[in-house]
């Protein structure tokens, strides 16, 4: 750890009418704006953000779409735009991949940014970290800015008219928070920054337990609720603040590691793209669980998983042969998640802990399932995989 280093935290307003508070945080950085964001995220804020913007007398200088994903063609095309340039600020709206994309400009650039998440999915509205992925889908590299978001709005009657499907994934994701936290730094010697945000991580999990299936039900309603806005603070704020405080570009990354691991890997399979980045990392927390021989933490998120049709087998997943689970183990051996384990990985541990988390995975839908004179009785509750165009996933 040098000497000398600056952490930055994320400030958040929140709430059905949170674009108000525009005028409060950005007088302190400038008057013009450029916004770029996801198309249909542009479309669905766009009304309630300008409003935002006018009562702060911002005057915009863009309002531009990022394009369709976070690469390094879309990150060149920001930086390079006149109009971005000119503009004293620099907003990102819609999913992770928008504002990752956005992020990372700004911090090339060197202009403040500020996220306007559009979904829950993911914490990428407060990180100081962004992903990039190659044109072909697969991972590309992370890029670590020098801040986080200067300041977060999360507006919750905007996330309620988001796609369903998101959401759902959304929790999927958070769920790794806590887990991969603690298993990447057991037995480091943690310094303050790390250790604090080891112990926000502690935070993440139960809130999604507790509130994550009732905050389902409430966004298919169109709730504002209790539930929902504790479960979106979760995947957001909770999960970006532990993320900050866990990872540095040269010293620790604490962060992320076998779940993440799996997903990454994944994307060397064409049948994963068209499943969600939260859905395929809340299987890879299964995984880790597994690899740690963690009987008691694997039971407990495989019960949560199925109550809200996050995957718990390897077939949810399109996973269906040896070879492609293979394929995936020999990726994974060359992820930078791969060594953030305290103990040596092998291929076999990790390949055992995906076939481990399958095989409970078929039992235990199994047993969720009762049968009566040919009649399959479902438990009604279970929330199930929630639908919506692949065109809206790809925007996560």
């Amino acid at each position: 750890m040098p000497k000398n280093y600056t952490v930055t935290l994320p400030h958040y307003s929140v709430g059905p009418s949170c674009y108000d508070e525009l005028g409060q945080v950005t007088r302190f950085y400038g008057r013009t704006a450029a916004v770029v964001g996801g198309e249909t995220a542009l479309a669905k804020a766009g009304p309630a953000l300008k409003a935002g913007f006018e009562k702060a007398g911002v005057k915009l200088t863009e309002w531009a779409v990022y394009g369709k994903d976070s690469t390094n063609a879309n990150v060149e095309k920001i930086v390079n735009n006149p109009k971005v340039q000119e503009a004293d600020l620099l907003f990102g709206v819609g999913g992770g991949r928008a504002i990752d994309t956005v992020k990372t400009a700004a911090d090339i650039l060197g202009k403040p940014f500020f996220s306007v998440p559009t979904v829950s999915s993911n914490c990428a509205p407060v990180s100081a970290i962004a992903v990039i992925y190659k044109d072909d889908g697969a991972l590309d590299h992370y890029h670590f800015p020098k801040r986080c978001p200067e300041h977060c709005f999360i507006d919750t009657t905007v996330i309620l008219d988001s796609p369903e499907e998101l959401f759902w994934a959304g929790i999927g994701d958070a769920l790794s928070k806590q887990a991969e936290s603690q298993l990447a730094s057991r037995g480091a010697e943690l310094t303050h920054t790390p250790l604090l945000g080891v112990q926000v991580g502690l935070v993440c999990e139960d809130p999604l337990l507790e509130y994550g299936k009732q905050a389902i039900e409430d966004f298919r309603a169109k709730r504002d609720s209790h539930a929902f806005t504790e479960t979106v603070l979760d995947i957001i704020v909770s999960t970006g603040i532990t993320s900050n405080l866990t990872t540095t570009k040269d010293s620790y990354y604490y962060n992320s590691s076998l779940a993440h691991c799996f997903y990454n890997a994944s994307m060397v399979l064409p049948s994963i793209h068209k499943h969600l980045h939260g859905e395929v990392v809340s299987f890879g927390t299964l995984v880790l669980h597994a690899v740690d021989e963690d009987d008691v933490a694997l039971e407990r998120l495989m019960t949560f998983n199925h109550s809200v049709g996050l995957p718990v087998t390897l077939a949810q997943l399109d996973i269906t042969t040896p070879e492609q689970v293979n394929a995936l183990v020999d990726r994974a051996a060359t992820m930078k998640e791969w060594t953030c384990v305290p103990y040596e990985m092998t291929k076999d541990k990790f390949r055992n802990g995906i076939y481990k988390v399958d095989e409970l995975g078929r039992k235990f839908v199994a047993k969720q399932s009762c049968y009566f004179v040919g009649f399959i009785l479902c438990d009604a509750k279970v929330t199930g995989r929630p639908k919506v165009p692949q065109s809206e996933g790809s925007k996560a």
